[in-house]
């Protein structure tokens, strides 16, 4: 679209080198990396860079914590329940070895009281 104003290629070259020009002096009259503005607003960043740094280091070694706990919790979990399994062998042993214990004592008592029946039964 044209503009109404621009009524030649030169009015147009004229408007074109004065926002040139423009642009250049708003370049020229920002501040330098060695402004004072611009130090303290570097240093401010700076400032929050090493704050933000603190804490992620901060949240980082809590989550490192917390998994070092709940590792340990498990292990603790699992000592538990290796010693609760050691301990329910032991008792199934006993036992077993109890019955074992009684076994030969059943099977005489049963031997003794047959032949008590059969001499029972060969008296009548």
């Amino acid at each position: 679209m044209k503009n109404p104003n621009d009524r030649h290629f030169t009015d147009r070259q004229a408007n074109s080198a004065s926002a040139k020009k423009a642009l250049l002096e708003r370049f020229k009259k920002r501040p330098g990396p060695d402004d004072p503005v611009m130090v303290q607003r570097r240093a401010e960043r700076e400032a929050i860079a090493v704050a933000r740094a603190e804490r992620d280091a901060k949240k980082e070694a809590e989550r490192l914590e917390a998994e070092r706990l709940a590792a340990l919790e498990r292990a603790a979990q699992e000592e538990a329940e290796r010693q609760a399994e050691i301990e329910r062998e032991v008792q199934r042993k006993a036992e077993q070895a109890k019955r074992d214990a009684e076994r030969p004592r059943r099977v005489l008592l049963e031997a003794v009281q047959y032949m008590e029946m059969r001499v029972a039964g060969k008296r009548r």
